[in-house]
């Protein structure tokens, strides 16, 4: 079966999709729970490179921890320098 050749629209690296034979594909090595999957299908609609789901997996939960800490905080929480 051909795989069709996908650029990631996050850093546009290609990849091969291999929707047909999920197991097989580079993105099955990432593994989501829900939240991550719907926070990463928010941002994009279309296939990501297993990098990108990697790298937006610890921005979501950095932005949860952020939350949690601006909860407890409050007044006194800064935003962390990049």
């Amino acid at each position: 079966m051909k795989h069709e050749e996908k650029y990631c629209p996050r850093c546009k690296t290609a990849f091969e999709c291999k929707v047909g034979s999920i197991q097989l594909c580079q993105c099955s090595a990432v593994a989501l729970d829900n939240k991550e999957r719907e926070y990463i299908r928010e941002l994009y609609e279309n296939c990501l490179c297993a990098e990108c789901m990697k790298v937006l997996k610890a921005e979501y939960h950095n932005q949860n921890l952020q939350d949690k800490m601006k909860a407890i905080l409050g007044v006194f929480y800064r935003v962390p320098k990049k």
